[in-house]
């Protein structure tokens, strides 16, 4: 796999590198020890699904607090979304700032998102699925979010949000 920085420190896009033949191809997508040894979190213990049949739905930024902070390694199976990852890890040298990158089934890429950092997404083609992996089980207790819109990251999305849950759209200021 290809590792690209994002512009949020321990945030990656991850791009599967085919070995291809007559049968089509073949690819890595995950391996714990590679991960490992570059510092990220290379275990994982949950699966989830996002499913969105309209352009212009925006799901987050979400994330779980301590003690249940988790990464996540996210991948687009059907469709375009632009992904967004937020830093709130105070001892971070980005903390602050957001990242965000289209992901996209046709090129299989994937983000991870480390611990601490709030993450979301914008689907850019109506039929667009997510599929995520987490390195914790859900836990509601420490569930929490960040608006799209918050003033404290000046998000910038390429297409408009037309789709957004009221929980999504109610979650306070971030006081950076």
């Amino acid at each position: 796999m290809i590792f690209t920085e994002l512009g949020v420190a321990g945030a990656f896009e991850l791009l599967p590198q085919p070995i291809t033949d007559s049968r089509g191809f073949f690819a890595r997508v995950w391996d714990a020890d590679d991960m490992s040894t570059r510092g990220l979190v290379g275990e994982m213990r949950q699966a989830n699904v996002g499913f969105s049949p309209a352009t212009g739905t925006f799901r987050g930024l979400h994330l779980q607090r301590e003690p249940d902070a988790e990464a996540k390694l996210v991948r687009c199976t059907m469709g375009r979304a632009y992904d967004v990852v937020a830093d709130l890890r105070h001892d971070s040298p980005t903390y602050g700032r957001w990242a965000g990158t289209v992901i996209d089934a046709a090129r299989r890429n994937m983000v991870y998102v480390p611990p601490g950092c709030a993450h979301g997404y914008l689907t850019l083609e109506p039929d667009t699925e997510v599929y995520y992996l987490t390195s914790r089980a859900y836990a509601p207790d420490s569930a929490y979010g960040v608006r799209y819109d918050d003033p404290s990251f000046r998000i910038e999305l390429p297409a408009a949000v037309s789709v957004i849950s009221e929980g999504d759209r109610r979650w306070p200021d971030v006081a950076l």
